[in-house]
């Protein structure tokens, strides 16, 4: 979460942070309920000292054949006060935690004013969006014209916000996912991981995921989590340890089903694949050094676009602004790819640093050769949400006839199949 030492320092400086998220300030709130915390624990271990003492005479006196009842009294006294004291210790620590689990990670000073996605500021473009000479159709109308995307059996199966995709795009799918993996593996240094998509409180916890979020999640009844992302069990992995800091960074990659349950996005999207409550997505995940995140943070970022390039499909690389900047992050970079049958830029990947705020959550350290344990820097981003890009390559390769030709890299996965075309 947030480290008290530094708001402590800075109260005025970490209000200010919060404000430029649209946050009240909370800092004066916060010193007072640390300071009465404190003050409990300084009584309770004076009065342990106390009863420490005490003990010590009690055992001379009885030696001696003194009368020690007064001071097996003033024991018992103490014993109550000491109980007293670390309830309203452990009460004032759950408060704090509790406001502290709540507030979002402090920005990074180059993320830039704004309210909501309007004031992202775009970084570079990379491709021309194509010229087409027939009107352009979205991913759904291709799909279900080929008769390869079917939303109305999905519906009856699973309800909203689900598809079924058979034949050439659902091997199309497929061939997406391993190329990024061969990709993030072979060339960028990742190491594939497989996952569960199930986990505990606590890895949901570690990874800023919950409280805050558990409306967007599905729970089982048994009190687990399906994963919105891989994110969630490569972070939560390194939960609790001390990594050898010859080990950093620790660069993991996975291709997972992801689960969302779409709260709050009621109405948008609600045609096609670009919001569903089940999707395939490969996530990349970096551990390291404080030193080393933000040159990892535009490391990871350039896997992502490599991606993108490889595919020939235009994107632009969006710097976030405050108020579009996610609860767990210091500072993103959103990737858009252009889609021709939307006339749109949308998200396809999500490239964020969230410093130590999650290893602080998690408990998540390393060891220099020399010196104290010190908190991970945590990294995460799509490299990239499978199913958009299966949008993005079938609206840039579309056809006038509606078939779908294949991009080059996805041949070889797709044993040689040039054009998708309706059976």
């Amino acid at each position: 979460m947030h480290d008290l030492r530094a708001l402590r320092a800075d109260p005025d400086g970490f209000d200010a942070d919060l404000k430029r998220r649209g946050e009240p300030a909370v800092a004066q709130a916060l010193l007072l309920l640390d300071h009465d915390r404190r003050s409990a624990e300084t009584a309770l271990q004076e009065l342990q000292a106390r009863r420490k003492q005490i003990s010590k005479e009690i055992g001379a006196m009885r030696k001696s054949g003194a009368d020690s009842s007064a001071l097996e009294a003033e024991v018992i006294s103490a014993k109550a006060r000491m109980e007293a004291l670390q309830t309203r210790a452990d009460d004032l620590d759950g408060q704090i935690r509790g406001t502290l689990e709540r507030l979002p990670n402090r920005l990074d000073e180059s993320v830039p004013a704004g309210a909501d996605e309007n004031a992202n500021v775009q970084v570079h473009q990379n491709g021309t969006p194509r010229e087409f000479a027939f009107a352009p159709r979205e991913h759904f109308e291709l799909g279900e014209a080929l008769g390869m995307m079917d939303f109305e059996t999905a519906s009856r199966l699973s309800g909203a916000r689900f598809v079924v995709l058979h034949g050439q795009l659902a091997r199309l799918e497929r061939a997406l996912g391993q190329f990024m993996l061969d990709l993030h593996t072979g060339e960028n240094g990742y190491e594939e991981t497989a996952v569960p998509v199930l986990v505990n409180n606590e890895a949901m916890y570690g990874t800023d995921k919950l409280p805050k979020f558990a409306d967007q999640s599905f729970r089982t009844e048994d009190g687990r989590w399906l994963i919105p992302t891989a994110e969630v069990p490569l972070t939560a992995s390194v939960a609790g340890q001390i990594l050898p800091g010859n080990v950093l960074p620790r660069r993991l990659v996975a291709l997972s089903s992801c689960f969302r349950s779409e709260a709050g996005a009621a109405g948008r999207d609600t045609r096609g694949m670009l919001r569903q409550h089940q999707f395939q997505k490969v996530e990349m995940v970096s551990i390291t050094t404080p030193e080393e995140s933000d040159a990892e943070h535009e490391r990871m970022t350039r896997c992502a676009e490599m991606v993108l390039e490889k595919l020939g499909i235009p994107y632009r690389r969006m710097l976030l602004c405050a108020g579009d900047t996610g609860f767990g992050a210091a500072k993103t970079f959103d990737l858009e790819a252009w889609l021709p049958g939307q006339k749109a830029w949308r998200e396809i990947s999500s490239c964020s640093t969230t410093r130590d705020f999650q290893a602080r959550r998690m408990n998540a350290r390393y060891r220099a050769a020399e010196g104290r344990p010190a908190f991970v820097h945590t990294l995460n981003g799509s490299g990239l949400a499978v199913g958009r890009t299966l949008i993005a390559v079938m609206e840039n390769y579309q056809n006038e006839d509606g078939s779908i030709t294949i991009p080059d890299v996805l041949r070889p996965y797709m044993g040689g199949v040039e054009v998708i075309r309706a059976a």
